[in-house]
């Protein structure tokens, strides 16, 4: 997946109240899908080092399928997280891995990859599910590329939920992902109607939406400026919540089979610059970037049948920043 500096200019609601903020995902682009794009909008840049999160679906893709072809990325993890379908992965490390529901394709750019994303020949009919950026700390950005599939993963049942932890770690469970930053990323599903407390990690800022289903997240409290009491905050596919760190649980209500993402980690603390689909640090690393890209310096992606995407102009005026 991809980001344009326009794809931040959705407009939503203001703060909710104890530092809650609820955030209206904008509709993007991306090969031949279209999508919910919930981070970076300019409300809401980041969490923790969760830098970029996408929701397609569930949509038909009987007969066309997926098609995102081959794109390159620097300075991030790449999570493809799927609730229906599947999608093959290949990149310029020759790498080529399908996955299904429930099973983790992690890609580490560093220093550089490239990769596309398709349905395979025969491919499920329908199709569901997140792409998400991991921002590489300062430390780590340059590292060597990587990629992992991890097909089995983390869960437990806890509180009415079927819970599984795709990377960082929560609840007493650790994904096998490699991270470089403390984060979290779990799927939640209720398995009836039910209101309980999802556990959080005090030290970290956390976002929480819902993927199908309905929910209402956080307790009723009393606004302390009107004196008026509000309710929980309700959520539904193509919004997302804000949580800021300081909390030890949130309580959620959800109806039947609703499943909700929780993200979350320690604030980053860096500054980023996003451009396409680079993460850097300077204006001249994106440049470079996308010199090298068009130079033809990231490798082949092999198996695709196709012309690789081009790098849009670059207008540094433009580079999403995340102080």
């Amino acid at each position: 997946m991809s980001t344009r500096d326009a794809d931040v200019d959705a407009v939503g609601p203001p703060v909710v109240n104890e530092g809650l903020e609820l955030t209206t995902a904008r509709l993007a682009t991306v090969g031949n899908q279209t999508l919910r794009r919930l981070l970076p909008l300019r409300q809401r840049r980041s969490v923790g080092a969760w830098c970029f999160a996408d929701h397609y679906g569930p949509m038909s893709v009987d007969g066309v399928g997926m098609n995102v072809p081959p794109h390159p990325h620097i300075g991030i993890q790449t999570v493809t997280w799927l609730l229906a379908g599947d999608v093959l992965h290949t990149d310029s490390l020759g790498s080529e891995q399908l996955i299904r529901p429930g099973q983790l394709n992690l890609m580490t750019a560093g220093r550089g990859i490239a990769h596309a994303e398709v349905s395979p020949a025969t491919h499920d009919p329908q199709l569901h599910g997140v792409q998400l950026w991991v921002a590489l700390p300062d430390a780590a950005r340059t590292t060597a590329p990587g990629f992992e599939h991890h097909g089995v993963l983390p869960f437990m049942r806890a509180d009415g939920f079927d819970v599984t932890v795709f990377m960082g770690s929560f609840g007493g469970l650790r994904s096998p992902a490699t991270t470089f930053s403390d984060i979290v990323g779990a799927q939640l599903t209720a398995r009836w109607n039910l209101r309980a407390p999802v556990a959080l990690a005090p030290s970290f800022e956390h976002v929480i939406f819902v993927v199908s289903g309905w929910a209402r997240v956080a307790s009723v409290t009393k606004d302390t400026d009107t004196g008026m009491e509000q309710g929980p905050v309700a959520l539904e596919p193509g919004n997302m919540l804000y949580l800021p760190p300081g909390r030890e649980d949130v309580t959620v209500t959800a109806a039947d089979e609703t499943t909700l993402i929780l993200l979350g980690g320690v604030p980053l603390g860096e500054p980023l610059l996003m451009w396409w689909n680079f993460v850097a640090r300077t204006p001249e690393e994106i440049a470079a970037a996308v010199a090298q890209w068009r130079d033809g310096e990231f490798g082949v992606v092999g198996g695709y049948a196709g012309e690789p995407l081009a790098a849009p102009p670059l207008d540094p005026r433009r580079l999403i920043i995340r102080a």
